[in-house]
This record gives structure tokens, sequence and C-alpha cells, in this order.
């Protein structure tokens, strides 16, 4: 009889799947052995075998990233999501003065205005594959300050077009440097906060992509109509130079692999012992190591399934969400006959659904994952960050329904705003238990599995908007976000029961996940 056998919280763990650990127990560790090659540095404490080892000095070590102050966590969180917030701004803010733009520099086609909006998050699905892996090899606080200062260039290059063809080139660009944060801000996340306090966390630092699209539009459409669509550009390009100088004070590197390599090359020039290392293979070359970190997110993409199931579910929400975004201004102009100042302000019903999300999502998913950790024996489960979406999901067609046939009618203004309320609440209760759900599976190389994930929405935030005028012309209002609404109940209802059942049993069998 084995120990395992009378452990509560091992039988208790394997209604999540968790008994299939010991029969993948042998296969997993080889795998996990053949990817210490692909690994940073092993954040572990210090081995009492090897003296040359430069680790935390204990389980308590003030130095490490989560043993940090909550207020020294919260600032770099808080830092991060105001990075997260100014390039959202940038993808939205133009959705009201398309027009304006497309008439100055000669767009005469309909798709040409539309990718005018897209191009920029047609980038957001390039530069993850580059900056999600590179901030597991450089760190956190230094890609994140070179993609947002390469973002600057690039946006405040938009204003100064003077050709479709170098806003289209200057938009796409400024979209690859913008969605940086995007992709490191999970890694931030797993490097500061424990698994009982993320959801937290996740709440402050979604809040930022979430509310930068709504921010953006409401100034946009009193800048375009009162000055000019270049001024969208150098205004959002002037909120980005004031949140860089905030990060350049403020943020810290939280990356721990990084961290010991700074205070193994400390070590170094205090004791000049050449044996110091930091659990890595030093002769490893950078060009490798960066090989390797770069190749990471494909690889988690078409071998993960989690991965797979996670990006597919966020695509398709973000899609259908800059698919909204992009027609909002329309609905207000010709259907409600509003100014393009005043329609901009409707874009607030997606602030309130946004706040009522993250605080929902604050307040209850830590609680959830708490109580369900105690029942489990004291195990903490990824698996455990999945009941919120069971209401989000639910929420996201529901808000679809809402805002479509309200549009149709027309109804009363407050009735199509109150159902985009409904939706946005819905999508990002969804998005916080996804990236939570994606921290807590793949812990080390969560900046490379959420990138994964980014490169799909991205591009389904590119396609969705350029589709929209044809589908809205073919099916009007009602059965056009009809069909959207269906196919979130087909994709979005059966994805937390996933989750839920099997994720443990997928989590099991790969390489890459934490445990």
């Amino acid at each position: 009889m084995t120990a395992g056998n009378n452990d509560p919280s091992r039988s208790k763990s394997t209604a999540f799947g968790e008994g299939t650990r010991e029969t993948t127990e042998n296969a997993s560790t080889k795998e996990r052995d053949l990817e210490a090659s692909d690994s940073p540095i092993e954040d572990t404490e210090a081995s009492p075998h090897d003296p040359d080892l430069v680790s935390w000095e204990t389980p308590q070590d003030p130095a490490n990233p989560k043993n940090w102050t909550t207020k020294d966590k919260m600032i770099v969180t808080v830092i991060m999501s105001t990075f997260t917030f100014i390039s959202p701004v940038s993808s939205s803010m133009i959705a009201p003065a398309l027009t304006k733009l497309g008439e100055d520099l000669g767009m005469e086609k309909e798709i040409e205005i539309e990718m005018a909006f897209s191009l920029f998050i047609l980038g957001y699905a390039f530069g993850p594959l580059f900056f999600g892996p590179l901030s597991e090899v450089f760190g956190r606080s230094r890609v994140l300050q070179f993609s947002n200062l390469f973002y600057l260039v690039w946006n405040l290059s938009c204003g100064f077009a003077q050709s479709r063809a170098e806003f289209f080139v200057f938009r796409f660009l400024a979209g690859v440097g913008g969605s940086a944060p995007l992709a490191i801000g999970a890694g931030l996340i797993s490097d500061c906060w424990s698994p009982e306090e993320r959801g937290k966390a996740v709440g402050i630092y979604t809040l930022g992509p979430v509310l930068g699209p709504v921010v953006g539009p409401v100034a946009a459409g009193f800048i375009a109509e009162r000055t000019t669509w270049r001024w969208v550009f150098w205004s959002t390009s002037i909120a980005a130079g004031i949140v860089q100088v905030a990060g350049l004070i403020w943020m810290r590197e939280t990356y721990a692999p990084i961290l010991l390599s700074w205070k193994r090359a400390r070590l170094f020039k205090e004791t000049g012992n050449e044996k110091l290392h930091t659990g890595t293979d030093s002769t490893k070359r950078l060009s490798r190591i960066i090989g390797d970190a770069l190749v990471r997110p494909s690889r988690m993409l078409a071998t993960q399934p989690i991965v797979q199931f996670v990006a597919l579910y966020i695509a398709y929400l973000f899609g259908v969400s800059y698919l909204i975004t992009v027609t909002f201004p329309v609905v207000w102009t010709d259907v409600y006959g509003e100014s393009l100042g005043m329609s901009g302000l409707n874009f607030i019903s997606l602030a309130v659904g946004s706040i009522f999300g993250v605080v929902v999502s604050i307040k209850v998913v830590d609680r959830i994952y708490r109580r369900l950790k105690e029942k489990n024996g004291g195990v903490g489960l990824p698996e455990f960050r999945i009941p919120s979406m069971f209401v989000g999901s639910i929420l996201v067609p529901i808000g679809l329904f809402w805002y479509g046939w309200s549009v149709q009618g027309p109804a009363h203004w407050i009735m199509p705003n109150i159902g985009i309320a409904i939706f946005v609440a819905g999508t990002l209760v969804c998005f916080q238990g996804m990236q939570g759900y994606m921290i807590d599976s793949y812990s080390r190389f969560a900046a490379s599995g959420l990138a994964a994930a980014v490169v799909l929405r991205s591009l389904a935030g590119f396609a969705f908007p350029l589709f929209a005028p044809y589908l809205y012309k073919c099916l009007d209002y009602g059965w056009g976000t009809s069909v959207l609404a269906f196919i979130s109940i087909a994709i979005g209802i059966p994805a937390p029961f996933i989750f839920y059942l099997f994720g443990a049993r997928l989590r099991a069998m790969s390489k890459y996940a934490a445990g």
C-alpha cells in the first residue's frame, strides 16, 4: 500500500483528472527533462549539494518577486495595466474618424477604410511571437519599455501620413509594438502573485485592454469633430510618452530567472568564482536560447489542447468585440441620427460593462478559488478558475441578442447600450477566467502560452471588422448579431465544461504545464 492511496487530497484531486498523472509520470518526466534545454533559469531554493548554485537565500527571500509587499506587487501590476491600456486606445480611437481619414488619404473602397482600422490589430498577431518569448530571455521590463517606444514612434508617424500606403505601413508597425504588453502581462502576474491572489491581479491587468477600446472612441469623436483625425494619433502618442516615463520610474523587473542572473553577475564580481551558475546550461549560446524561445509559442499552439481551446474562444470573443467597435459609430449616426461627437458617448456603456465584469471577477474569482482549494485538501488547481466562466459564457449571447434586436427595432437608445454592457461584462469575465487558467496552467511559460493565444485572437480582431459591413447588409442588425450569438453559444457554453472536466488530464500529458 502506497502513501498516495491514503492521501485525502489526492483522492479528491482525482475527480479533476489528477489520477492520470501517475500513469503518465514517466513520460511527462522525460519530456520535462528534454524541455530543460528549452527552459530559462530555474526559480528554486539554493541546493545544499551545490554551493555554486545561485538562487534565493530562503523561501521568504524579499528579493523574490513573489515575496514582495502587496504594495510593490500592485505598483508593477498597475503600471503594466497602463501599458496595456494605451495601445488598445490607439486600436479603436480612430473608429469615429474613419470616414474623414479615408477621404483625406484617398481611400475609395470600403474595405480600405476597414483596413485602416484593422491593420493595427493584425500587428497584434505578429508582435507576441517575438515579445512574449523575448521577455523570458531578457526580462519583462526591458522588452516592455522597448516595445512601447517602438509603438510610440510609429503611432506618431500615423498622424503625419500623406498617403494610404504610408498610413497602412505605419499603422501595422504601431500594432506590432503595441502588442507587447498583451503578450507580457500574463507572465508578469505569474512572476509576482500567488495563485490565491491572481484573480485580483488579472482583474486589474485586464481592465486596461478592455477600457482602452472604450475610452478611445469617446475622446476621438470630439477630437475628430473639432480638429482633425491626425490629432487622434498625436494625442495617443503624448499619452504613450507619459506612460513610458512612468514605466522608467516605477517599473521593476519581475522575472525570477533574470533577477537570479543579475545576482550571479554581482556575486561573480565580488568573489571571482567562475563556477557560479543559476541552474541552466551556461554553455548554451544566446542565439540558441532566443531561437528556442521564439519557437515556443508556435509549438504550444500546435501541440497544447488547452492553448488551442483558450485561443479559439478568446479569438472569437475578441473578433466580435472589434466587429461591434468598428460598427458602433455607424449605428448611432445612421440608425439613431446622432452627431459624431455624441455617438462616441455611447461607448460609455462598454465601460460600464467592463467595470462591472472586473468588479465581479475581483470579488468572486479568488474567493471561489480559495474555497475549492480548501475542499480539495489544500491543493489548488487551475480548474478552480473556471466557475466564473460558466456565468460569463451565458452573458455573452444574451448581450448580443439584446443589442442586435434593439438596434433592429430600433428601440430606445438605452436598450442597445444595455445589451452591449451585458455582452462586455460577460466577455471580460471569460477573458479573466481564461487568462487566469492559462497563467496557473503554464506558470513559467505563461507569456509564451498567452502569446500563442494573442496571435489567434489578433487575426480574428483583424478579420472580423472587414466582413462586418457585409454581414449587416445581408442580415441587418437583428439576425446579423444573432448569428454571432449562436456561434458564441456553440463555442462558449461547452468551453468551461471541457476545461473543468478534462483540463487536469491535458496538463498531465504536457511538457510545458506547471503541474
